[in-house]
């Protein structure tokens, strides 16, 4: 196994873990032994289990901002828009059910340091906060202080994929579609 397919197993066997025992109850010996890479191999590629976590946090984000981000279309109609983006984003959270369960484990948990979450948040989905100043220059969302309105957009987006991977016949269905996206323009809009 080469040292990149190592750090991917160690990575991969992490989520399943973290998402199945929780954070706490698993340790990286665990990690490593399913892993099937020795102790020493994991601390190599990670000082600490918390490093682990949070590369493991960051790298998912990362892949969720770029699936979502290639399929920003913007038409000039911001509802449209974002019911679109709304759309992608919980597509993707359908398709990668594991890595979705570890965000709503620990989108909100101490696990994952502050600067962490902040990092993800205006770093990795910066483009977010660009399009939500966006709706309020023009008048068509909310004036409320962005951070406020990030973290509103995150926790309607954890609560409706929840729901979703609860109901998957639900995410076919177009009234629920339409109804949590619905729910999610309302609270933004002006």
């Amino acid at each position: 196994m080469s040292r990149i397919d190592k750090k991917q197993a160690i990575l991969d066997t992490a989520l399943t873990l973290f998402v199945s025992q929780g954070f706490y109850a698993t340790s990286t010996a665990s990690i490593a032994k399913q892993a099937g890479v020795a102790t020493g191999t994991l601390f190599h590629h990670f000082a600490s289990k918390e490093a682990l976590m949070n590369h493991l946090y960051i790298s998912i984000k990362q892949e969720f901002a770029d699936g979502i981000q290639s399929q920003i279309s913007q038409k000039g109609d911001l509802e449209k828009d974002a019911q679109h983006l709304w759309q992608v984003a919980i597509n993707w959270a359908m398709a990668n059910p594991l890595k979705q369960e570890f965000f709503q484990q620990y989108s909100m948990s101490p696990s994952i340091a502050s600067q962490v979450r902040q990092q993800a948040m205006n770093s990795i989905l910066g483009f977010m906060g660009e399009l939500i100043h966006q709706g309020q220059k023009a008048g068509v969302l909310a004036d409320y202080p962005l951070p406020l309105m990030l973290e509103s957009c995150h926790g309607q987006y954890l609560a409706a994929t929840r729901y979703f991977l609860d109901n998957p016949e639900s995410w076919k269905d177009e009234t629920y579609k339409q109804s949590s996206f619905a729910m999610f323009w309302n609270a933004m809009k002006t």
